[in-house]
């Protein structure tokens, strides 16, 4: 078997891939247009991503193509549909990241309401301005909402718990029985988040049901003065409502992900949001940590070794009809 690895990777699961037979073609720089020709040219079995979206083309350009690998959590940057009718597989690695992502989270939380990025400018500046930077609300006490609570979210409010702040959730399974174990309060919708609470964070994966899921309502509902973080998808945020909240109720919005961010990992960038005053962002970078990444390497390693023993592989979010087997089975 052979495996293309069309982004950066850990060379501990590169190392792990060539232990159990496989043939590794790497190339870091991969981009969604070049990715076709790459496909083309090596012909694996598997192909691992990481920031690299695989799109419709990806699928039609290649033969022997049986297994796509997100070497991450989240799908959403891999047309799904193309790959079920073209019988290939789609796997994740769940979980991996979830206390790199929670760390990230919190760093946001606690430099919006520090201000630290914008502190560090102005010292950048040559600037000491203490007599404006000296206001901060504090976290203790206030209440963190939480909308989606996976294992970034519950991660998320661990943390939150350990600082003393109220933490309410909403997520479609949980119950007040659940929430009580967790040591936290159901709420009973995102809207009924946003309304209680102080600090918001969004952790929820990206698909059809969250595709803007904090919309104008989410957003009237935030409280003015809000911190509202996001580290799960640009997609699950209207911008433009985010954007008017942001102006009118002056939220302090941290993101590390935008709905207009590149498909590979360097590119132009550009957003109405990271230019107003009170917001800034990180490079969707929440499970780039040697952690995480070493985590995932182990699991993309797990996961081709199933599938080539077995034709499934674990983790599959698709089920193809047609699907290939590889050549070992």
């Amino acid at each position: 078997m052979k495996a293309l690895i069309a982004d950066k990777f850990e060379k501990s699961g590169v190392d792990g891939l060539k232990a159990i037979g496989i043939e590794v073609v790497s190339n870091p720089d991969a981009t969604p247009e070049s990715l076709p020709d790459l496909l083309r040219e090596h012909n694996p079995d598997v192909l691992v991503v990481r920031s690299t979206k695989v799109k419709a083309p990806a699928f039609d350009a290649s033969d022997s193509l049986r297994l796509v690998i997100r070497a991450g959590a989240g799908v959403d940057t891999i047309d799904i549909d193309s790959a079920t009718s073209s019988g290939v597989y789609v796997a994740n690695c769940p979980g991996m990241n979830s206390s790199a992502v929670a760390e990230l989270t919190w760093a946001l939380i606690l430099s919006a309401d520090r201000r630290v990025p914008d502190q560090v400018a102005e010292l950048r500046d040559g600037k000491w301005n203490k007599k404006e930077f000296s206001k901060a609300r504090g976290l203790r006490g206030r209440t963190l909402g939480i909308v989606g609570l996976g294992s970034i979210g519950k991660e998320v409010a661990h943390i939150g718990r350990a600082f003393g702040m109220k933490v309410v959730a909403w997520s479609r399974s949980l119950t007040d029985a659940q929430a009580k174990e967790l040591g936290l309060t159901r709420a009973a919708s995102p809207i009924d988040v946003a309304k209680q609470s102080d600090v918001v964070s969004v952790n929820i994966a990206a698909n059809a049901d969250t595709k803007q899921l904090v919309n104008a309502a989410f957003c009237d509902a935030l409280k003015p003065g809000a911190i509202f973080v996001n580290t799960s998808r640009g997609s699950v945020v209207d911008e433009a409502a985010l954007l008017n909240a942001i102006k009118t109720k002056h939220v302090r919005a941290a993101l590390d992900v935008f709905e207009s961010e590149p498909g590979s990992a360097t590119g132009e960038f550009t957003s109405d949001l990271i230019k107003q005053p009170g917001v800034f962002g990180t490079h969707h970078v929440g499970a780039s940590t040697d952690q995480a990444q070493d985590a995932i390497a182990t699991e993309t390693v797990r996961i081709v070794e199933v599938f080539k023993k077995t034709g499934t592989p674990p983790n599959a979010v698709n089920s193809p009809k047609n699907a290939k087997k590889p050549a070992a089975v």
